[in-house]
C-alpha cells in the first residue's frame, strides 16, 4: 500500500509541482491552446490534482470522475483540442514522476533502517506505487475524454464541404 508519508510529501510539494507544470503547459509546443485558459483556472485544477492525488490513489476507490469529466467539458468550451488535453495529462504525470525521482521522495517515504529495510518489499512498494499512479492517470484520461465527448455530442455536426 502507498506510504502515508509519500501522500504527505506529494501534498506538501503541490504548489511547486503546480507552478512547474503550468509553466510547461504554457510554453510547450504541443499544448499551445492552453495559453487561452485563464492562468488561475489552470493553477487551481493542477493544484487540486497534485494536492488530492495521494489521497485518491491511496484510497483506491475515491477517484474524482466528476472532476475530470468537468475538466474535459471546460476545456472543450475553451476550444482546447482533445490531443492537447491528453498531452497535458502526460505532462502532469511526467512532472510528478520526475519530481519524485529528483527530490528523493521515494527514499523519504519508505523506511531506511537496516533491520526494517528489506529490498524485495521496497521494490514491491515502488512497483505498486507506479502501478497506482499509472492507473490514476489512465482513469483521468478516460474521464477527461468522456467529459469532452459529452459536450461534443450536444454540438450540431460540422458541415462537410
Amino acid at each position: 500500500m502507498i506510504s502515508a508519508r509519500l501522500v504527505e510529501l506529494i501534498q506538501t510539494h503541490a504548489p511547486q509541482l503546480t507552478a512547474e507544470t503550468v509553466a510547461d503547459l504554457l510554453s510547450n509546443p504541443r499544448t499551445p491552446s492552453f495559453g487561452q485558459v485563464p492562468r488561475l483556472d489552470l493553477e487551481t485544477r493542477l493544484f487540486n490534482v497534485y494536492n488530492h492525488l495521494g489521497d485518491w490513489i491511496a484510497s483506491g476507490h475515491a477517484f474524482a470522475e466528476d472532476e475530470f469529466e468537468e475538466w474535459g467539458r471546460r476545456r472543450f468550451g475553451q476550444g482546447i483540442p482533445l490531443s492537447e488535453i491528453v498531452y497535458a495529462v502526460l505532462i502532469l504525470k511526467q512532472h510528478l514522476s520526475r519530481y519524485i525521482a529528483e527530490h528523493g521522495l521515494i527514499e523519504a517515504a519508505f523506511p531506511r533502517s537496516e533491520q526494517d529495510y528489506i529490498l524485495p518489499m521496497h521494490l514491491h512498494s515502488l512497483q505498486e506505487l507506479n502501478r497506482m499512479v499509472s492507473n490514476f492517470f489512465d482513469r483521468a484520461l478516460y474521464h477527461l475524454a468522456r467529459g469532452y465527448e459529452a459536450v461534443t455530442s450536444k454540438q450540431p455536426p460540422a458541415t462537410v464541404r
